[in-house]
């Protein structure tokens, strides 16, 4: 496990990540580690960020980091024009976004999961599996 520095090549953060496998879990690892170290600075990172294009997110969900593997949105309401920051981008930027997200994903374990999320954590969500898509804010 190790604290990775955080990529700001946009070319190289503008292609689409493909599915963690078990093989992955390491690079998960580096990732929450990466996020602990940016606390204060990041809510969330997306694999693609440390230079590993693999569907793996992390996030705090209040003081704890968790880890997504493979996150994909299936259900999204209320949409609002949001202003984003990014530790790969300079300044904010504004993008839509949903205050209600369902996310089906694996977690550590490989054991699939579902879950609803709202205000601040989806927003976070949707950033970084933006990320994993290949979209910048």
């Amino acid at each position: 496990m190790a604290i990775k520095p955080i990529i700001h090549d946009e070319l190289s953060l503008k292609f689409k990540s493909i599915p963690a496998t078990k093989q992955d879990l390491a690079a998960a690892n580096d990732l929450k580690d990466t996020l602990l170290a940016n606390n204060g600075k990041a809510a969330g990172l997306a694999a693609n960020m440390i230079d590993v294009q693999k569907r793996i997110i992390t996030l705090f969900v209040g003081p704890l980091p968790i880890v997504m593997l493979n996150p994909i949105i299936v259900k999204k309401a209320d949409k609002y024009l949001a202003y984003e920051g990014c530790l790969s981008l300079e300044g904010e930027r504004p993008t839509e976004r949903y205050k209600k997200i369902t996310v089906k994903y694996q977690n550590e374990n490989f054991e699939t999961r579902q879950q609803e999320f709202s205000d601040f954590v989806a927003e976070v969500i949707q950033h970084e599996v933006d990320h994993c898509n290949g979209i910048l804010i």
